[in-house]
């Protein structure tokens, strides 16, 4: 099992390149980021771009692997984002991994000035949008021409430092969008029950996650493929799970979804008055000792 954590971009970066450097230091996998215009209780508040935060994050560390969870096609087109997913992952020296999925019915869903979509719409859309995007990321040119986005002569060139592409790691939890993290997709991402991961007892989360993972290894089945080779990441912060409130809770929660087969679990970095306000220095021993107490 694997500890990541998530780090907003919330911090200008003369703050900010303190987190990632001290993240990379403390011995993550990962440390991701979210990709939104603005977030919640976090909209009337600093927030700067996923991408220019991760280049940047790439030349401030050294070891530690860095991508979106997730990016969306709410604002994204596939041809823009193929050619900035190239970038950071050469200037990270290939260390990049594109956490993706549907989009939601937040700030993203109208801040270009469109109604929001409904959740068929986001699933057909996002159905589009990512066979597109893998197949910029491996070709060196692309013209495709789809209902919702297309490609014309769109170059990639010289393509990912990784090959044959950057590792897709797929945010779903409908038919539709397991579908495509078994097709697609080299990890699968969750954050609990979709429809309200807060209200769900915190004695019948793991539950979720196992019928969640049920599903995803019938939709490789379906794909003719093994479920061991994606990674199975779990999003901590959406529950009402508190793991990150001592050492020993994090250790218990984290054996229980090793249990079930998570491979990859990520935690948010600690931020002051919000819902992610945690104990420093608990997080940072969490960080240097969770895993290794559990086995791992």
């Amino acid at each position: 099992m694997r500890l990541s954590t998530v780090i907003l971009p919330i911090h200008r970066w003369g703050e900010g390149q303190k987190i990632w450097r001290r993240a990379d230091d403390l011995g993550f996998h990962a440390a991701y980021t979210y990709d939104h215009l603005s977030w919640r209780s976090f909209r009337d508040a600093p927030w700067f771009g996923a991408i220019p935060t991760l280049t940047a994050a790439a030349t401030a560390t050294e070891r530690i692997r860095l991508g979106t969870l997730v990016t969306s096609p709410n604002f994204r087109h596939p041809v823009t984002l193929a050619k900035e997913a190239v970038t950071v992952d050469d200037v990270s020296g290939g260390r990049l991994t594109i956490g993706i999925g549907a989009g939601g019915i937040g700030f993203d869903a109208t801040a270009l000035g469109q109604e929001a979509w409904t959740g068929k719409e986001r699933a057909d859309r996002f159905g589009e949008f990512l066979p597109l995007l893998d197949k910029l990321l491996r070709q060196d040119a692309t013209t495709e021409t789809g209902r919702y986005y297309s490609a014309v002569e769109a170059r990639n060139i010289p393509g990912c430092v990784q090959r044959p592409r950057v590792p897709f790691y797929v945010a779903a939890t409908g038919s539709r969008g397991l579908r495509l993290a078994a097709e697609y997709g080299q990890g699968w991402v969750t954050y609990g029950d979709p429809k309200g991961p807060a209200d769900v007892p915190v004695e019948q989360a793991p539950a979720v996650i196992a019928g969640q993972l049920a599903k995803l290894g019938e939709a490789c089945a379906a794909q003719g493929r093994d479920p061991r080779e994606l990674e199975k990441v779990l999003l901590q912060g959406s529950t009402a799970e508190r793991p990150l409130a001592s050492l020993d809770a994090f250790v218990d929660w984290a054996g229980t979804y090793q249990e079930l087969g998570i491979t990859e679990l990520v935690v948010h970095w600690p931020v002051a008055d919000s819902i992610f306000e945690n104990d420093q220095a608990v997080f940072e021993r969490i960080a240097t000792e969770g895993l290794a107490q559990l086995g791992s």
